[in-house]
C-alpha cells in the first residue's frame, strides 16, 4: 500500500524540523555528558581546552580553539615558506638531513606532530545527531498523521535522543533532562486531549507514567547496580508518551525496551566486547522501546 502524497509531505517537514533541532544538540550533548567521577556539577562548563562555553544549543566547536589553530596555521605556513632565498623543507640538507625533510617542526608545523586540531570540533555529533532527530521525526509523523499529539512527539524526540546520546557516552541520565521531559509530555499532551481528531487519553498517560515510573522503581530497590535511578525517572516519561495511547502500548514499549536490552547485551557478551557482569547503559533501549511502543500505537490508533 502506499503512502499518500499528503502523509510524505508532513513527514518531510517533521523531518526538516528534526535536522533542524538535532543540529542544536551537539553543544548540549557535550555539555551534560559528565561523568560521576568529575566534581564539576551536573554539566559541563569548559571546552577541552579549559575554555568557557557559552550558551546550550548549537555545534560542539569553541570560537577561542578555533582562532589559536587558526593562528598556528598561519604562522606554519610562513615557516614552512621561509625567507625569499632560503633553503627551504628540500634544502641542502635533504630528506637526512639534522632536522628532517619538514624542518625543525616537524611534520605537523609548530603545533606538533601530537597536538589536536583545535579548529575540529571538541564532540562528535555533528552529522550523526541531525540525521538521526530527522529519522526519528519522520517516523513519528508517518505514523501519527496529522493529529494534534504529532506536535508533542516532535517536542519531545530531540530531547529523546539528547538523552540517548547522553546516556550512551557517560551511562548518566541528566535530572535537568528526564524529570522536565515527564512534566512537559504530561503538560503538553493536555490541551491535545481537548483538540478534535485526537486519538488517546490524557488520564490513562498520567497513569501510565506512575505506572512504568513504579515498576522501574521496584526493579531499582532490588537491583540497583543493574537498574539506575535515573532509568526510574526517565521511566515517568516514557509511560506519559506510551499511556496515550492505552494500557497495551505500555506493555509493547515496555516489551520491546527490554528485548532491545537483552538481545544487545547478547551480542556483544557473543563477540566479547563486554562481560556477563559489565553495565550497559539502559536508558537508550528504554527509548527505543518506546518510540516502538510509541509507533505501534499511533498506527493502530
Amino acid at each position: 500500500m502506499s503512502t499518500p502524497p499528503d502523509d510524505l509531505t508532513l513527514a518531510a517537514v517533521a523531518a526538516l524540523w528534526g535536522a533542524v533541532a538535532g543540529a542544536l544538540l551537539p553543544r548540549a550533548a557535550y555539555r551534560f555528558s559528565t561523568p560521576w567521577d568529575e566534581a564539576d556539577g551536573a554539566w559541563r562548563t569548559d571546552c577541552p581546552a579549559g575554555h568557557p562555553i557559552r550558551g546550550w544549543l548549537g555545534r560542539a566547536r569553541c570560537a577561542r580553539c578555533a582562532g589559536r589553530a587558526g593562528r598556528a596555521g598561519r604562522a606554519g605556513r610562513a615557516g614552512r615558506a621561509g625567507p625569499p632565498g632560503s633553503a627551504g623543507p628540500a634544502g641542502p640538507a635533504g630528506p637526512a638531513g639534522p632536522e628532517g625533510a619538514a624542518g625543525p617542526e616537524g611534520a605537523a608545523g609548530p603545533a606538533g606532530a601530537d597536538e589536536p586540531d583545535l579548529a575540529e570540533e571538541y564532540a562528535p555529533g555533528g552529522v550523526l545527531l541531525p540525521v538521526l532527530t530527522a529519522v526519528v521525526c519522520a517516523a513519528l509523523a508517518l505514523a501519527t498523521g496529522v493529529r494534534p499529539e504529532l506536535a508533542v512527539w516532535l517536542v519531545l524526540a530531540p530531547v529523546g535522543v539528547l538523552l540517548g546520546v547522553v546516556d550512551l557516552r557517560v551511562r548518566r541520565l541528566p535530572d535537568p533532562l528526564t524529570l522536565p521531559l515527564a512534566a512537559a509530555a504530561l503538560v503538553l499532551l493536555g490541551p491535545a486531549a481537548l483538540l478534535p481528531e485526537h486519538a488517546g487519553d490524557w488520564t490513562t498517560a498520567l497513569l501510565g507514567a506512575l505506572a512504568l515510573g513504579a515498576g522501574y522503581l521496584v526493579l531499582h530497590l532490588i537491583n540497583p547496580g543493574g537498574m539506575a535511578f535515573g532509568d526510574v525517572k526517565l521511566a515517568l516519561g516514557a509511560g506519559a508518551v506510551l499511556g496515550w495511547y492505552g494500557w497495551p502500548t505500555v506493555m509493547l514499549g515496555t516489551f520491546a525496551a527490554f528485548l532491545t536490552g537483552a538481545l544487545c547485551g547478547g551480542v556483544l557478551v557473543v563477540v566479547r566486547r563486554t562481560g556477563r557482569k559489565t553495565l550497559i547503559a539502559f536508558g537508550p533501549f528504554l527509548l527505543v522501546g518506546t518510540l516502538a511502543g510509541l509507533l505501534v500505537g499511533a498506527y493502530a490508533a
